[in-house]
């Protein structure tokens, strides 16, 4: 039993070794990366694409795709949170909350294109779940603000670094 064990176990961690399987690895980064947890995925990517060039374009597509899933996550986190909060009590917002739920509500998915922004992209999909705004639309405007992001800053990366060797 513990061979067996240690057989698939194994098997697991080549799977997601860098650079053989580089693209699953990168996707699950990317996809917990976009949930509260505090966590970048971009570094995956670049190292990703500093290893295997020829990986560029499904490097920018798999983290898209596992971010805005993982933001996908934190919508329903946040849909689920005033659930149950709402179950409990119902304070009202203090007057910074209140300007920053009116700023969503007026903004609506639109606002989730800026679900790629350090410190305040993950909640802003929480809270975006939270204000129930239509998923679909939300989930669209965050691949469309994720993709740029992978996009441009995998691209500069590279432009720095051929530049600094040329």
């Amino acid at each position: 039993m513990e061979s067996w064990v240690s057989a698939h176990l194994s098997g697991l961690l080549a799977i997601l070794a860098l650079p053989k399987f580089g693209l699953s690895t990168l996707f699950i980064v990317s996809f917990v990366s976009a949930t509260l947890l505090p966590m970048g995925s971009e570094p995956a990517v670049i190292g990703l694409v500093e290893l295997n060039p020829d990986l560029f374009w499904p490097a920018i597509l798999v983290a898209t795709v596992g971010n805005t899933l993982g933001g996908g996550i934190t919508w329903w986190m946040g849909a689920g949170a005033k659930q149950a909060y709402s179950l409990v009590q119902d304070h009202p917002h203090s007057s910074a909350q209140g300007r920053a739920v009116r700023w969503l509500q007026r903004f609506g998915p639109k606002a989730c294109l800026l679900s790629w922004l350090p410190i305040v992209g993950d909640p802003l999909c929480a809270v975006a779940g939270w204000l129930k705004l239509p998923f679909i639309p939300c989930l669209a405007y965050m691949a469309i603000g994720k993709f740029a992001r992978y996009l441009t800053m995998t691209g500069l990366w590279f432009v720095g670094v051929r530049l600094t060797m040329g």
